[in-house]
């Protein structure tokens, strides 16, 4: 491409050529920086064909903007290593690398979590900046060349649309986004088809018109018969029977905490495995499927905030019950405190409330709980979601090992023992709260479950040993039923659970609103009626059912009916 340079006058040639040397060195340098981050992240030809369409855009665009070649490429390559190295942060907590859907719902809430989370980050960006801006100062300076604007949009243009056919011909497999490589490709990729599905179907699935329509339920509509129970959901983390894996060897005993109080043990289908607690999040409470948000299910809770004014807890405001909830991390977390509001939570407690110090052992949080319930009028029903954190990863490190000084290992692999350690630390501490419970509050009627959120990270391989990460990555997005069950258990104190043809030996997460509603003998307002027959047609699936034909029928019948806005 023709690009004029400076003009050197000829009597100043010898003194000018060292500076002209570095001058074009300023124009390189970028770019073979570039090309070395490509080689060390992106694995076959195929990524570093989407690496160099990425790039030309990047580079394209900034010439077009400030016309000097030098800074552009600069440019181009400091948010090609800012993606990188959030691509690896995000991977390092949640096993996922950054795709372009991070970019579209970006918002303040998360970078205050962030720089709360990680303190020195703030710190870190300033001397970036402070760094780099002088940097970019001296390049100014420095770069020789002019490039016009209509080539540089031009050129941009051709790599946009190399790009987009690139990524319609090839797409890139979902599953790939578990592995820690590939940034810029499969960012820049995932644009491409997260643009496409928002502008075919928005964030949310559902069917375009509906024929039926639902009541909208009346305030004074709940009467139950008998009394209501406080209601107490704990929402048990990465917690699943382990003897799912025949591998694995498990303590004495192990197995009771994942019985009711019939002594039945009954099957959980999560959404999500090794991470994203917030996806069963959203299903317990909403009573909805994160399935629903196709590629942008990741920032279910954020896209839902204010959106999505249906669930439990609202369902539960209805009948009388006061609602609280306790959660272990900041409530700006993936809009968490937001979200759970919207669902009808009235009095949010997180981890800066509560004074938890880092990660909790479950007696914190049972503590906390039993705490704040003396503080509620003795005679109003009470639902509390109790939210734990002790059993999350790392499983490489101990957790608190003094509270459990007579733990001895059964002999697998350190992470398999050390989580089964945690989970009895977790039968523990239950056990104390349901004592305390019993002593704390006599005469009070209690239905209390549990759920596991999601199986551990590492569960895929001990499940199937033998497969590596692509077999795995394939059967998670396949959505294989053992990498997604765990366990839902009801108990009772002063209670007898009603009677439910709803309290099926396996449910999908999306149904356990419904589950609670009907042991605690509540009457279900339309849109749960609704989705019970659902539940009944499809013997406990929710999603999966008809090929998402139900669910995306019911999420258009709670459009119609305003619980669910703007999606």
């Amino acid at each position: 491409m023709a690009a004029p340079l400076n003009p050197v006058p000829a009597a100043a040639s010898a003194v000018a050529a060292p500076t002209s040397v570095w001058r074009l060195l300023a124009v390189a340098a970028p770019h073979v920086g570039a090309a070395l981050v490509m080689w060390q992240t992106e694995t076959d030809f195929g990524s570093r064909v989407g690496f160099v369409l990425a790039w030309g855009i990047l580079n394209f665009f900034w010439i077009a903007l400030l016309r000097r070649p030098a800074l552009s490429a600069a440019l181009s390559l400091t948010l090609v290593v800012i993606l990188v190295l959030l691509s690896r942060l995000k991977h390092d907590v949640v096993q996922m690398t950054a795709n372009f859907v991070d970019l579209m719902v970006i918002d303040r809430d998360t970078a205050a979590f962030l720089f709360t989370i990680f303190p020195n980050l703030r710190w870190s960006a300033i001397s970036a900046a402070a760094l780099v801006l002088p940097l970019m100062y001296a390049l100014w300076w420095l770069d020789p060349f002019r490039i016009r604007r209509l080539p540089a949009v031009a050129a941009m243009l051709a790599c946009l649309a190399g790009l987009v056919g690139y990524a319609v011909a090839w797409p890139d497999e979902a599953w790939r986004g578990y592995y820690d490589d590939g940034y810029l490709s499969k960012f820049a990729r995932s644009g491409v088809t997260a643009v496409s599905d928002f502008a075919s179907y928005g964030f949310m699935e559902s069917d375009g018109v509906v024929a039926e329509r639902l009541k909208m339920p009346l305030v004074d509509s709940c009467h139950p018969v008998g009394r209501r129970p406080h209601i107490i959901m704990v929402h048990d983390e990465s917690s699943f029977d382990l003897r799912q894996a025949a591998a694995v060897k498990t303590p004495a005993g192990y197995g009771g905490h994942f019985k009711s109080y019939d002594g039945r043990a009954r099957k959980f289908l999560a959404e999500s495995n090794g991470g994203p607690s917030w996806f069963t999040e959203y299903n317990v409470l909403a009573g909805l499927s994160s399935r629903s948000f196709g590629r942008f299910s990741y920032f279910v809770t954020r896209i839902a905030s204010g959106r999505v004014e249906r669930g439990l807890p609202l369902a539960l405001r209805r009948c009388g019950y006061s609602t609280l909830s306790l959660y272990p991390a900041f409530g700006a977390f993936m809009s968490a405190k937001s979200f759970q509001t919207s669902t009808g939570v009235q009095k949010f407690y997180d981890a800066k409330d509560l004074g938890a110090k880092g990660v909790e052992p479950d007696s914190f949080f049972y503590d906390s709980a039993l705490r704040l319930m003396a503080e509620q009028p003795p005679a109003n029903p009470l639902f509390t979601f109790i939210y734990l954190a002790a059993n999350h990863f790392p499983w490489e490190t101990k957790f608190r090992p003094d509270l459990t000084p007579s733990w001895r290992s059964p002999g697998n692999v350190p992470v398999v023992d050390e989580y089964l350690r945690r989970q009895a630390m977790s039968v523990d501490h239950y056990g104390a709260f349901i004592a305390k419970l019993k002593k704390q509050f006599p005469a009070q009627p209690f239905l209390i479950v549990r759920y596991g959120d999601h199986q551990p990270e590492f569960s895929p391989g001990v499940i199937d040993p033998a497969l590596d990460e692509a077999g795995v990555g394939k059967r998670l997005m396949a959505y294989d039923p053992r990498y997604y069950a765990t366990y839902y258990a009801i108990d009772a104190i002063n209670f007898e659970p009603v009677k439910s043809d709803t309290v099926m030996d396996t449910i999908d997460g999306p149904y356990l609103p419904l589950v609670i509603q009907e042991a605690a003998g509540i009457p279900l307002d339309p849109s749960f009626e609704e989705q019970k027959k659902i539940m009944l047609r499809c013997k406990g699936v929710f999603y999966a059912c008809k090929d998402g034909a139900e669910a995306r029928r019911f999420n258009r019948l709670l459009i119609d009916a305003g619980m669910i806005k703007n999606l």
